[in-house]
């Protein structure tokens, strides 16, 4: 490291938490970013497959709602509103609206809520336990919905767990699709235990789950899974909330996960790239039938964004007024599933997760994805890892990056993976 990038960097070491996290293996300190690329301090460029952790699938500076933007602030538009009504609000409503609930025959209302996805999960489970007057909820194994300690309830990881504090109740884990090898139906453990009367496993407010587990290492829920979960829900009373912060606006090929499954979720939880430009937003979709929340029953200072209304609208009106853009969704998931694959074949043992733009490979060991991640890095490329091992190299390119700049990436991960799988070898020997 030079000199100049070691006293660039000291500020953050000398007073930033300890908390602080992707920036331990990404030490450079970043100026600019533009599409899928970030320009370091020091003028070098890396391809971004981090997008914000999926908080970016259409880009850095996508230059349409960068440009709605500056003219909305250069007008004096209203930067901060409460829950009041504004134009800013109406249009992103009016877009949301006409282009994807009523696409998909959804009549869900929307609530905004605190800017972050945890507190679109936070105010999914109140208003389940206000809708049922029931306090249990079904959460997942390897799932992940947060870290305030309601959310963090539901969040497997158990090193997310001990930072609570304290006890962390109203959750029923149960085995997530897969868990128990292929060969066992978790969907049919949930029914027995919910069917039995003694099972100790008290009638859910709600079963809540991700249809893709993105920090708890994409694993990928099968379609007859999910409609199982969902019937069981329908049956015994609960919502069904489906985790979409992470999942949604795209990233598994659909504007939402759960499309083409035959599910409508009660509640659909979204925060991340739904503002479409990076900056703080969070809702949650909820069936009107159940919308009881009381005036400001469930509020935050800065629930709703209105820079962020505005460029979420310029998001669905560019992206998802008509199929062009889901059509090129798929032709990269093909593209990016035959890179992986070679990739899993370098690693013995190695094997792909995941779906549509959010896939990503397994290697057995977060020794050796920690490794790959880092020689990435050095190559020019910014990737990481998930699972509860860290085992899983995991691609959340932006949605929008021009095909020779994805070739490009996963050749730089290709070689940095060929890096480790001939170290490991020559160990071995």
């Amino acid at each position: 490291m030079s000199t100049a990038k070691t006293a660039e960097i000291a500020i953050f070491k000398r007073r930033e938490s300890e908390a602080r996290s992707y920036c331990r293996s990404i030490d450079a300190v970043f100026t600019s970013a533009s599409g899928s690329e970030l320009t370091d301090a020091e003028g070098r460029s890396y391809i971004d497959f981090l997008a914000g952790c999926s908080s970016l699938n259409y880009g850095h500076n996508d230059p349409d709602m960068k440009a709605a933007l500056i003219d909305h602030i250069a007008g004096d538009g209203m930067a901060h509103a409460l829950d009041l009504h504004t134009d800013a609000k109406g249009a992103f409503m009016e877009a949301f609206e006409a282009h994807i609930l009523k696409p998909r025959d959804m009549d869900h209302r929307l609530m905004f809520t605190g800017p972050t996805g945890a507190n679109a999960v936070e105010a999914a489970l109140k208003i389940a336990r206000k809708v049922t007057g029931r306090t249990n909820v079904i959460a997942f194994t390897n799932g992940f919905h947060g870290v305030t300690l309601g959310a963090l309830a539901a969040t497997g990881n158990s090193y997310h767990r001990g930072g609570a504090g304290t006890t962390l109740n109203g959750v029923t884990r149960m085995p997530y699709d897969g868990y128990m090898g292929k060969s066992v139906d978790t969907a049919d453990l949930l029914e027995k235990m919910l069917d039995d009367r003694s099972s100790g496993v008290d009638a859910p407010a709600a079963i809540l789950l991700e249809t893709v587990q993105g920090e708890g290492g994409l694993t990928a829920a099968r379609p007859e899974w999910v409609r199982r979960v969902a019937e069981l829900a329908r049956k015994h009373g609960a919502l069904l909330i489906i985790d979409d912060i992470q999942a949604g606006c795209g990233r598994t090929g659909r504007f939402f996960s759960f499309e083409e499954m035959g599910v409508t979720p009660d509640i659909v939880t979204m925060a991340k790239s739904i503002s479409g430009f990076g900056l703080p937003m969070a809702l949650m979709l909820v069936r009107p039938k159940h919308d009881v929340f009381g005036p400001a029953e469930h509020n935050g200072t800065f629930r709703g964004n209105t820079h962020a209304f505005v460029t979420a609208k310029v998001a669905i009106e560019k992206f998802w007024a008509d199929d062009t853009f889901q059509t090129g969704l798929d032709k990269q998931s093909l593209a990016l599933t035959a890179a992986l694959e070679e990739l899993a074949a370098l690693i013995p043992g190695a094997f792909l997760k995941g779906r549509g733009l959010m896939q990503g490979v397994d290697v057995g060991s977060g020794e050796l994805a920690g490794d790959i991640c880092a020689r990435a890095f050095r190559k020019g490329l910014i990737v990481e890892t998930s699972g509860p091992d860290d085992q899983v190299v995991k691609i959340l390119a932006p949605l929008t990056t021009p095909p020779e700049v994805m070739t490009k990436g996963l050749n730089i991960l290709l070689d940095a993976a060929r890096d480790v799988a001939h170290q490991t070898k020559f160990a071995a020997e």
